[in-house]
């Protein structure tokens, strides 16, 4: 199913019912057709320790997985192993409709921390959308809205200058991290390398160190061994000039 063995599979644990992400506001709430039908697609649970790889490049996987909990990030590779880190993933977010539709997968994805996945049948997929308009709609929500991120990152790599980029990436993940209550006792703590950031932002992982320690001394965020402490988002969204993430209710497969 994966690509280490720092992945196991484990019997369904969470009852889709009873999941603690419905619980939040931030996600719509399934009808009870919906949940049946979802509680039936979902086949278990999949635990992964920081690092595993969830998904190859070239893959073809016969599952679906929605993030329960944990963070991981999408990257591509280049031939010489340079890589580029395409966006991040939080719980609520889906990995694996590329490869389920396209027949393989076109990024890879890693365990950015300790990691619970939910496992649905790709198989089933037909039938979701014959049967279930409302939660093929969910599906193309989600789609759109990853491009939609993709755009923004785009822009920003292109266009931003390296301290907005920086100040932007960590406000983008850490309003993501607040939606879906990962925001602990009012700050978000991400468990990200500076070489994570280098290789989202392009840059060097020099020039990404002094970058960061800028915004570090604008008391904008702090640094430690486990990652980055976000300390004032407003205040990195209006270095970036980003205005935030226009969402309010989402999907949750």
């Amino acid at each position: 199913m994966t690509d280490t063995s720092s992945a196991t599979e484990a019997r369904q644990q969470v009852a889709c019912k009873n999941c603690p992400l419905r619980q939040l506001p931030v996600f719509r709430p399934f009808e009870e057709p919906e949940l049946e039908f979802v509680s039936h697609f979902k086949r278990g649970e999949l635990a992964a320790s920081r690092g595993a790889t969830l998904l190859a490049e070239g893959s073809h996987s016969a599952h679906l997985y929605t993030v329960l909990s944990g963070w991981g990030f999408r990257y591509k590779l280049l031939e010489d192993g340079r890589r580029q880190i395409l966006n991040y993933v939080l719980p609520g977010d889906m990995i694996g409709l590329q490869g389920s539709l396209m027949g393989e997968m076109q990024h890879s994805v890693e365990a950015l921390s300790s990691m619970l996945l939910c496992v649905f049948e790709r198989d089933r997929l037909l039938e979701l959308y014959r049967d279930h308009p409302g939660l093929a709609y969910d599906l193309t929500w989600i789609a759109s809205r990853e491009e939609r991120m993709l755009d923004e990152n785009l822009l920003s790599v292109g266009r931003r200058s390296a301290l907005e980029r920086a100040a932007y990436l960590l406000a983008f993940m850490a309003s993501r991290a607040r939606k879906v209550g990962m925001n602990g006792k009012g700050v978000v703590e991400i468990p990200i390398t500076q070489q994570h950031i280098a290789d989202t932002l392009g840059l060097s992982l020099v020039h990404t160190n002094k970058t960061i320690r800028k915004l570090i001394n604008r008391k904008l965020v702090q640094w430690r061994d486990g990652g980055c402490k976000v300390l004032d988002v407003d205040g990195l969204m209006v270095l970036a000039g980003w205005s935030g993430l226009d969402e309010s209710i989402r999907p949750l497969l």
